[in-house]
């Protein structure tokens, strides 16, 4: 047992008379001892209850013949976080949880880790994490939240209700009643967004156990996964299966596949590479577009559709979403999972089926042949972009239009509340990727914003940052390469004609190369002003959106 490096042998007393210090006893000691990471604080509604789903584990760790250890991880609300300096830290905090679960569980050598996030950066954190440590763990999330009203409002509907205040068919009033009403329950946010959607790649990935994805927090059903994966992470201990051995290229398409089937967040091109890259695994955009074009899209969740997390699990959840998907052999059944079982085996003993073809259309009836997310090439993104097709307006698939460039979300905002973007623009926000942030922010107030304006069929939002999950209509981000590192989108001047083909996954500034080669002579980037060390040591270590964004080996 690993743990035997600080409890075992005549050298480790002092080791052992700490570990004393805790309360722990001797017989505790002599059991293998189980890492409970949990990211419980009092600001993300998504983890203010993780504490009891942690407790669960730990009971689970326990009825099994281990020992629970647990301890914190840092985490950072994208919705409160949104529009302002703090977005900044978001998508940096992914590589802080990861390096904090290596340094724990490395300082004090657990013989394996159960890992409990919840939210945007905190899951793919802590995955990429228990890859890179690659001992015996599996993830169970907090769960998603209640959907607002009855099942018909979310975190969506309020950013998309200060542009309809701003464009008068909603009452300050009607918004304050909304506000308070939307997010009516502890969990991640009630849609596929980037939360939920990394947790229900989690259950196809093969790292958690079915129900991760869907099953409500408030629910009982949460706790008793709970106590489940506190149990099975001790019969992979037993049997020394690892994350890695779980992880293979067939977990790549699985989870690619069930990407698009889903219609996931576009940040699902940021995470995936980055985890499957601590497996040895690398993941392409060319490899989203192939897998793409071969799955179709079979569900629309909010913010594509009315539908949200909690009608997924009662439609079968993750396993009738596969088993739809087996039926064309787009998922591959004989894959391992944190079950000790495979995929196939998992999904015959579940009996699983699509309990609601309404949630999950059927294979042979799907909402369109492809699937949710669609990335472009071309001489505005040479390295790629990535737009969710699923929730794109018809009109807005096939678009040219004059360029409105700003240097920041903030200017950008500025005027579309200010009325200033008109029907047909292409709106240009740069010098928002990983380095020119630096973080990357989120566009989801901008997009909201035009959104709830009524200008989602006929307005375009193009940057080199990203957006959220809940980010609807014709929002394409992580434009590479990116403005600071003179990417095309750095030389785009106000009215130039941009062109967009989602089909042909193309995107183009119409300007000729001369034209182009004289601005690359007179391009200057945008340096911000940082006052924060941690984001310059970022901004000078981390890599292009197209590759997931990680930092430098």
């Amino acid at each position: 047992m690993r743990s035997r490096k600080m409890t075992g042998g005549l050298e480790k007393a002092p080791h052992r008379s700490l570990l004393y210090a805790t309360g722990m006893s001797k017989e505790e000691m002599q059991r293998p001892l189980i890492g409970v990471c949990h990211a419980q604080n009092g600001i993300i509604p998504g983890h203010v209850h993780l504490r009891e789903i942690a407790q669960a584990v730990m009971d689970g760790v326990r009825l099994a013949g281990g020992t629970p250890v647990e301890f914190p991880a840092i985490g950072v609300c994208d919705g409160i976080a949104m529009n302002h300096e703090g977005m900044k830290m978001s998508l940096p905090s992914r590589e802080v949880i990861a390096d904090s679960v290596e340094i724990m569980a490395t300082a004090h050598p657990f013989d394996a880790l159960v890992c409990i996030p919840n939210c945007d950066k905190i899951v793919p954190g802590m995955l990429m994490a228990i890859l890179r440590l690659n001992i015996p763990a599996i993830i169970v999330s907090g769960g998603p939240m209640l959907a607002g009203n009855r099942g018909k409002t979310d975190l969506i509907t309020v950013f998309e209700g200060v542009g309809r205040v701003k464009a008068g068919s909603m009452s300050e009033a009607e918004l304050e009643d909304l506000e308070q009403s939307a997010c009516p329950t502890c969990g991640s946010c009630s849609g596929m967004f980037t939360a939920n959607s990394m947790n229900c790649l989690s259950e196809t990935i093969g790292l958690a156990l079915p129900g991760n994805g869907t099953i409500p927090a408030v629910m009982a059903g949460r706790r008793r996964l709970a106590k489940d994966a506190g149990m099975k992470v001790m019969e992979l201990f037993e049997k020394d299966i690892k994350p890695r051995d779980i992880v293979t290229e067939k977990s790549v398409r699985n989870a690619v596949a069930m990407d698009m089937a889903l219609g996931c967040s576009t940040n699902t091109t940021l995470h995936l590479p980055a985890l499957f890259a601590e497996a040895g695994l690398d993941l392409s955009l060319e490899l989203f577009n192939e897998v793409s074009r071969a799955t179709p899209n079979l569900c629309k969740l909010s913010p594509a559709g009315g539908h949200h997390i909690e009608d997924l699990d009662v439609a079968g959840g993750i396993p009738a979403v596969m088993t739809e998907l087996a039926k064309k052999n787009l998922v591959s059944l004989d894959a391992l999972t944190v079950t000790g079982k495979t995929v196939g085996e998992n999904l015959a003993e579940l009996k699983a089926e699509n309990l609601d073809p309404e949630v999950v259309r059927p294979i042979d009836n799907p909402y369109s042949p492809e699937g949710g997310i669609a990335v472009l090439f071309g001489s505005l993104a040479p390295q790629g972009c990535v737009v969710k097709q699923s929730a794109v307006a018809p009109e807005m698939m096939q678009r040219t239009g004059p360029a409105r460039v700003f240097d920041s979300e903030e200017d950008a905002m500025t005027a579309i509340l200010d009325g200033n973007i008109k029907p047909g623009d292409v709106v240009i926000i740069r010098f928002e990727g990983p380095k020119g942030g630096p973080g990357m922010r989120e566009m989801l107030s901008p997009t909201a914003a035009i959104m709830g304006m009524g200008l989602g069929d006929s307005v375009a939002l193009i940057t080199d940052g990203r957006f959220s999950g809940g980010t609807r209509g014709a929002a394409i981000g992580h434009v590479s390469p990116e403005a600071a590192a003179c990417g095309p989108i750095g030389l785009v001047r106000e009215g130039d004609s941009i062109e967009i083909n989602i089909p042909e996954r193309t995107i183009n500034l119409l300007v000729d190369e001369p034209e182009l080669e004289e601005r690359r002579q007179e391009f200057k980037p945008v340096v911000r002003e940082l006052k924060s060390p941690f984001l310059r040591r970022y901004m000078k270590l981390v890599t292009s959106a197209n590759t997931g964004a990680v930092l430098e080996d």
